[in-house]
């Protein structure tokens, strides 16, 4: 009864109005505060209080938010290759190069399987993808009215199909149709994007690289390069094109067809046709739209004017903004930033007034918009003093912030400021930069496989120059080859830095290291590492572990002979090489480096014979001392006088071979006299 008596009371205190019943005619749930007042009182219910219990509204959640929330349970396996490279094991790539031609590869595989998706499109209609994934089902690019009509040629502008759409238009006109003017726009829009040309099936894959081409042209600012990549690699505008011919065709123009027009002149580097089309709009009271003001501001830009009248131009248009009453977008600024990186140093200023100006209309800068920036004033690696302080505002605006994309360059932002912290050499910023990289989403933002590498090679550089040799090897651990694969400098950079901590033991797994990351043919690399383990001596079990890896660096060399017409051994890897043969107790193999001096005719040092005067010494063989002796006499060394003495001292020698020493240091002495003259004659 009680219990009953309890149900009762609970329905009484909630409104007819408030009560959810549940599947069995029960209410829901009820809280009881004292002295909550939120519901009126049931007459006759002796309650202190209730509290309405509200149900939130349904959440719609991402498709893949259960996989996001997965993989925010994971961290990067530090031991494992990127994951661009997990396919086969045997294929994943361990240099630079070889993973290069993976990608390379990887894209052809994927372009060769869309062109048979789309060629035979009837056996490939089985959709097994959830969700829905429309890139992977085949495209029908054939069009299938036949008649000539507005609606087919509607149908070929959406096939983008520039001929045949250029071919009906034609059709259309020579039959006496009138094609609407929504339809002529839309042509237009097809052939100003393209360029007149017909799209191939990579288009927008080869328009990435195509503008990556021509941008690093243009910041190097080699006029030549540049030309260079913007006949190959762009289209340009032709004279009286198709685009030019149905335009003036139009019996009416609006708007839309100028700005088409405009912006298709400015993306295929005509500036001075879209400038004086503008005018043209302007003189039929026409108005552009923000994006047609973008592309002018580029095309003031990119004429053959002053600087100063160049950024006056470009006031001039952002005074017509303000005149019509638009508001300037992101864009607008980024376009305003990407062209004052080619005014260099009188780009600086208007520069921050830019960044200015668009804070104040309360637009929020891209990553983009701070890598215009950095690149106008950290340009290449000499920045200047008085520049030095603009990236660590960046940074401190920057940092703790998540992006989203927003501009085509975006992912360039990093790259640039890592080149800045490394001009700079302050490895703090650098910290900085990376950790900004690794909030959030960022790293999103690193960009193409040659840019990750770059960021890291820069990072990893500037880590070896500035930071302690255990953190060092603690980034060299978690970086290599998870992240990134080393260029031979990297190495070189590393082998410096554990030179400078007195750590040369490691020298012999970095060596390991380099054979694995494709380096075994680096000269400059393997001159490095043997004369870090041949300059000083170190104790025996270190010089044993040195002389292994001379054996094993000697052993590509002679690989190397093999592949090469005219091999040739440097004179500085023969020198350290014996050197560590020598000092390690490997006699036998030392005295046949000796050999090599006379095959490939390079001199030896000084340093290194008078070692093997020492070594033969210590074994009590004079034949060994002739031999150095007659080696350094073949190469008519200044030592060679010094070591005759030493080998008469030290040594029991016969008659005759004191006679032949006789006469190998007369001839020696001849031969320095001879061009000692030679010298003075020539003074």
């Amino acid at each position: 009864m009680a219990a009953r008596w309890l149900t009762v009371r609970c329905r009484l205190c909630l409104p007819l109005s408030d009560r959810r019943a549940g599947p069995f005619g029960q209410a829901s749930s009820c809280r009881f505060y004292s002295g909550s007042a939120t519901l009126p009182k049931a007459e006759g219910a002796d309650v202190t209080g209730i509290e309405e219990v509200v149900i939130p509204k349904r959440k719609t959640w991402d498709k893949v938010a259960i996989l996001q929330a997965l993989a925010s349970t994971v961290n990067r396996d530090t031991t494992a290759a990127p994951y661009t490279f997990q396919d086969d094991p045997y294929l994943i790539p361990t240099s630079s190069l070889e993973s290069r031609l993976f990608l390379l590869a990887k894209k052809s595989g994927e372009k060769a399987a869309k062109f048979i998706i789309n060629s035979h499109p009837k056996y490939f209609q089985k959709d097994i993808a959830e969700p829905h994934i429309p890139c992977l089902m085949p495209e029908y690019f054939e069009p299938q009215i036949e008649d000539i009509s507005e609606a087919a040629l509607k149908e070929r502008i959406t096939l983008k199909k520039v001929k045949a759409s250029v071919d009906m238009f034609d059709q259309l006109l020579q039959a006496g149709t009138t094609v609407s003017l929504e339809t002529t726009n839309s042509l237009l829009d097809l052939l100003c994007y393209y360029g007149d040309q017909e799209p191939s099936t990579d288009y927008h894959f080869q328009q990435s690289e195509k503008s990556k081409e021509l941008e690093e042209a243009t910041e190097e600012n080699h006029e030549k390069s540049k030309k260079k990549a913007g006949h190959q690699f762009g289209v340009t505008w032709r004279a009286k094109n198709n685009a030019e011919r149905i335009f003036a065709l139009m019996p009416e123009k609006n708007a839309h067809s100028y700005c088409t027009m405009i912006r298709g002149m400015v993306k295929h580097r005509a500036p001075v046709q879209a400038l004086n089309l503008y005018t043209e709009l302007l003189n039929n009271r026409l108005r552009a739209d923000i994006h047609t003001f973008n592309a002018l501001i580029e095309a003031t830009a990119m004429t053959n004017e002053k600087l100063e009248e160049k950024w006056n131009n470009i006031l001039e248009l952002l005074k017509q903004i303000v005149a019509q009453k638009m508001k300037p977008n992101l864009q607008t600024f980024n376009t305003i930033l990407k062209c004052l990186r080619r005014f260099y140093a009188f780009g600086k200023v208007p520069a921050l007034q830019t960044l200015r100006e668009m804070k104040a209309f309360g637009i929020e800068p891209s990553l983009a918009t701070y890598h215009y920036i950095i690149q106008l004033f950290y340009h290449y690696d000499n920045p200047s003093k008085g520049s030095s302080l603009v990236i660590y505002d960046i940074m401190n605006e920057l940092t703790g912030k998540k992006f989203s994309p927003q501009d085509p360059d975006d992912d360039m932002f990093f790259q640039s400021a890592m080149r800045a912290c490394s001009s700079l050499r302050d490895l703090e910023l650098a910290y900085q930069v990376h950790g900004l990289l690794n909030t959030g989403d960022n790293r999103k933002f690193i960009g193409p496989d040659h840019r990750r590498n770059f960021y890291y090679s820069k990072f990893f550089s500037l880590l070896c120059l500035m930071e302690q040799i255990d953190v060092t090897l603690k980034w060299y651990k978690d970086l290599i080859p998870s992240v990134f694969l080393p260029h031979s400098q990297t190495l070189i950079d590393l082998l410096q830095a554990l030179d400078v901590a007195n750590r040369l033991e490691m020298i012999p797994q970095i060596w390991k290291d380099s054979k694995e990351y494709g380096h075994t043919f680096r000269n400059d690399l393997k001159e490095e590492i043997l004369m870090l383990m041949a300059r000083d001596r170190h104790p025996a079990e270190l010089q044993v572990a040195f002389a292994d890896c001379a054996a094993d660096i000697k052993s590509t060399y002679e690989s190397q002979d093999a592949r090469q017409t005219a091999p040739d051994w440097p004179a500085n890897a023969l020198n350290c090489i014996a050197v560590l043969f020598l000092r390690a107790g490997r006699i036998q193999e030392a005295w046949k480096m000796l050999g090599l001096f006379r095959k490939h005719n390079k001199i030896p040092r000084n340093e290194l014979l008078n070692e093997f005067m020492d070594s033969a010494k210590a074994s009590s063989s004079p034949t060994q001392a002739i031999e150095i002796v007659q080696l350094a006499s073949a190469f008519s060394l200044p030592v060679c006088e010094g070591l005759s003495r030493r080998l008469v001292a030290d040594f029991a020698i016969s008659q005759e071979q004191k006679e032949a020493l006789g006469n190998l240091t007369a001839s020696t002495s001849d031969s320095n006299s001879e061009s000692d003259s030679d010298i003075n004659e020539g003074k």
